[in-house]
């Protein structure tokens, strides 16, 4: 594994590994800690967005302090409020969650009104209490529109952007997604309950094994029993129902899960994804399911030759029985390209140091949304290329009864640095490539 010494001291205090709990890598049931008593910056118990009159603001286009999280009706609201107060287009996806939610999203830029014309996808919320995710997608999409009708940059912390840049941005074309684990973020918000799954009680024995662990029931490797190493199954995903980390009865079982394929098969032509997670601090590029290389094509998340090693990263590829996830070197350079870009400019925002590296390197994963958007164009030829990203922001609040609630310090500061990440995203995906031009 090749990790920063700052993310190597981070480890000890914070607890954080890719969105887990100690307790939750060793496969355990995980413990609240009953000593600490706070739960970070509340949430919102008002609508800040006025019934969807007012549109979001961050942290890029003002100095503020933001004093509450956004509650999820306020998240709904927020949306409302960008297409009345700057015209953008919203869409729900056709898929209703166990407690009866909707999935909803918006458009903006583009070089069309086609949905061809959209080339990155920004997910929100996929891990109900990883508070700030929702938050941050919103402010930065509020910001970028306010920007853009004022003709002013945008500022994050130390990291500025021109007027210029920010119409840049807007070029390549934005779907969003805030929310898109709605019924897990209410249950947690109201809760305090640090839930990290949905709420579908399907293969459940009782209250503590209600819910799918959404990042892990993706069609990407999910059949994990089969496709890893025995000696790693365990903390790549669990087919426990009770475990945070259940894939759940199939892959794509959940109505969210299906959202996100849907908004990647509806808006084809999608080169660039960021899933938007707390709190290790990392910017993830493909694989997760084992270290990359480029020098085997055979040996691939498809050859089931490999499914008895696959997920070892102490092996070397190619010799041996060791193995390597294959990406292609052009495909590879523009992965890591992007995701120094995003973590030297997270980085430089909030003066918090950002790792970057391969997701494997934190530890083996199957079902994950990065690597599915990322393996689709090798599943199927027809589909498009899309580089696949996980951020994790922010450090977590070792105070905190869950250290995945950010206190207030914590939260302004994670703000800055989505906006600034999501910001570069945007213009690294210009530079890079949004793939052919678009006819709409």
């Amino acid at each position: 594994m090749k990790l920063s010494l700052y993310f190597l001291a981070s480890l000890a205090p914070l607890l954080s590994s890719a969105c887990l709990l100690p307790e939750e890598r060793e496969g355990l049931p995980r413990r609240i800690h009953r000593r600490q008593t706070s739960n970070g910056v509340p949430i919102g118990t008002g609508d800040r967005f006025s019934a969807g009159t007012i549109a979001p603001r961050g942290l890029g286009t003002q100095s503020t302090t933001l004093t509450t999280l956004l509650s999820v009706a306020e998240i709904s609201s927020g949306l409302k409020a960008l297409a009345n107060v700057y015209g953008i287009s919203t869409f729900t996806t056709p898929y209703t969650t166990y407690n009866g939610a909707t999935i909803s999203g918006g458009k903006v830029g583009g070089t069309g009104t086609c949905n061809n014309a959209y080339r990155v996808y920004l997910n929100g919320a996929i891990h109900a209490r990883e508070r700030g995710s929702a938050d941050g997608l919103l402010f930065f999409i509020g910001d970028l529109l306010y920007a853009n009708k004022n003709n002013v940059g945008l500022t994050y912390g130390s990291k500025s952007y021109t007027s210029a840049q920010v119409k840049t941005a807007l070029s390549s074309g934005i779907v969003f997604v805030p929310l898109s684990n709605p019924d897990g973020v209410a249950y947690d918000q109201s809760s305090n309950s640090c839930w990290r799954k949905n709420r579908n009680p399907a293969s459940s024995t009782g209250s503590s094994s209600i819910g799918v662990d959404l990042n892990r029931n993706f069609d990407f490797l999910w059949d994990f029993t089969k496709l890893f190493a025995s000696s790693v199954r365990s903390s790549v995903a669990s087919t426990s129902p009770s475990s945070e980390t259940f894939h759940g009865t199939a892959a794509f079982s959940e109505p969210e899960t299906k959202s996100i394929k849907w908004v990647m098969d509806t808006y084809a032509k999608v080169r660039w994804f960021i899933d938007l997670h707390s709190y290790a601090g990392d910017v993830l590029y493909s694989w997760g399911s084992d270290e990359n290389q480029s020098s085997y094509p055979k040996m691939n998340f498809l050859n089931s030759t490999y499914n008895s090693v696959r997920g070892i990263l102490t092996d070397t590829p190619g010799s041996g029985s060791g193995y390597g996830e294959y990406t292609p070197t052009a495909e590879n350079t523009d992965n890591v390209k992007a995701a120094t870009r995003i973590g030297n400019a997270m980085s430089t925002a909030g003066g918090r140091s950002y790792s970057v590296m391969p997701a494997a390197d934190l530890y083996p994963t199957s079902g994950a949304s990065d690597d599915y958007s990322y393996s689709r164009h090798f599943a199927d030829t027809s589909k498009n290329l899309i580089h696949g990203y996980t951020i994790e922001f922010g450090f977590g609040n070792s105070a905190a009864s869950c250290p995945f609630y950010p206190t207030q310090a914590q939260h302004q500061k994670n703000i800055q640095e989505i906006g600034a990440g999501f910001m570069e995203m945007l213009l690294a995906a210009v530079d890079i490539g949004l793939g052919d031009p678009v006819a709409c």
